[in-house]
């Protein structure tokens, strides 16, 4: 299904990001029922629908100008943004190769890619972009391999080396995180990155999902939905950002929680690279407004409920605490049994 891709729209500044009603129907929303719970509910990443988000390996939406424009923002005013350690370069020819070969197979009418040997020419016709280089050979590009396809596709990336029975993320191109920085977290093994979650450890959540990607094989991608809220259409809430979105939190009223509150859903895809045997993990932001959201009445009765009943724990961690009873109290009136 071939993609419509909108004009360029912002997600900073004054924030012209919208979703169109084909991205609203599309978008992952997260609860499978009326309360929420940490846990690990990884499943293998099998192709969805035609046009769902869980078509292709790689989700290309209606965002992609706007989404691969504020990476670009992002990573002049910060090039730390793109951390590869040196024992990481054969992983992001890897990724380059899998983004690459999927991208074009996938979308045909807006990337190309052709191979002869170690001779490659990438086309993107959305970013005219014609670019012919020796695979294996970084000086044939104009950034690195893991920074020059990572500017190409719509979602952050962390590589991870597995090593001593442990995964570490030692590469990655994370330009719109959910309050956490990959500089801080680069070198940092698979439970000392998730160390501020709460409740998870003492269920054994991390114990059981780490066996599980350890076990990950080539060919054979798992995925999982993870959630948080953010205010405004803002993708870059990363820790190194926070003096720029922290105080949003409090300027959360009964009158613009619609308009400015947006829920947060990533799809994490993981996937075994062939030749470095590392994790790619790729992190796909979908954003949706409130006032989105409750154009599907199921919809926004169910997060009325999950955010009621949310542990005050988590909804320390995600950021909520300061807005949640304003979400929660604006929902209620798309909830047929707390508005009665």
């Amino acid at each position: 299904m071939p993609v419509t891709l909108k004009p360029l729209e912002s997600y900073r500044d004054d924030f012209t990001f919208r979703n169109s009603p084909e991205a609203i129907a599309r978008f992952p929303f997260p609860f499978p029922e009326d309360q929420y719970m940490y846990s690990v509910n990884i499943e293998p990443a099998t192709p969805g629908a035609p046009g769902s988000i869980y078509e292709h390996w790689f989700d290309i939406d209606e965002h992609y100008r706007s989404e691969t424009t504020e990476r670009a923002k992002v990573l002049q005013k910060d090039p730390q943004r793109c951390i590869v350690m040196p024992h990481m370069h054969e992983a992001c020819w890897d990724t380059l190769e899998v983004i690459m070969t999927h991208l074009a197979a996938d979308y045909p009418e807006l990337f190309r890619l052709t191979r002869d040997g170690d001779q490659w020419t990438w086309e993107n016709h959305v970013q005219d972009i014609r670019q012919s280089f020796t695979f294996g050979d970084a000086d044939t590009l104009p950034y690195e391999p893991l920074e020059y396809i990572g500017r190409q596709v719509q979602g952050d990336f962390a590589l991870l080396d597995q090593r001593d029975n442990d995964l570490f993320m030692d590469a990655g191109i994370v330009t719109g995180p959910a309050d956490w920085s990959l500089a801080f977290d680069a070198g940092m093994s698979f439970k000392q990155w998730h160390s501020p979650v709460p409740m998870a450890h003492e269920l054994g959540v991390f114990d059981r999902a780490l066996k599980y990607l350890l076990n990950i094989q080539v060919d054979r991608p798992v995925r999982r939905l993870n959630w948080t809220m953010t205010i405004n259409p803002r993708l870059d809430t990363s820790s190194e950002t926070f003096h720029e979105w922290g105080r949003e939190r409090g300027m959360v009223t009964p009158e613009n929680v619609g308009r400015l509150v947006h829920l947060r859903v990533e799809l994490q895809f993981m996937a075994r690279l062939a030749r470095s045997n590392a994790l790619m993990f790729s992190i796909r932001t979908y954003l949706i407004s409130l006032e989105e959201l409750v154009t599907n009445p199921a919809w926004a009765q169910r997060l009325h409920r999950v955010l009621r009943d949310l542990p005050q724990a988590l909804a320390d961690y995600k950021g909520l605490s300061r807005y949640r009873q304003t979400v929660v109290d604006w929902l209620r009136q798309y909830d047929p049994e707390a508005a009665a």
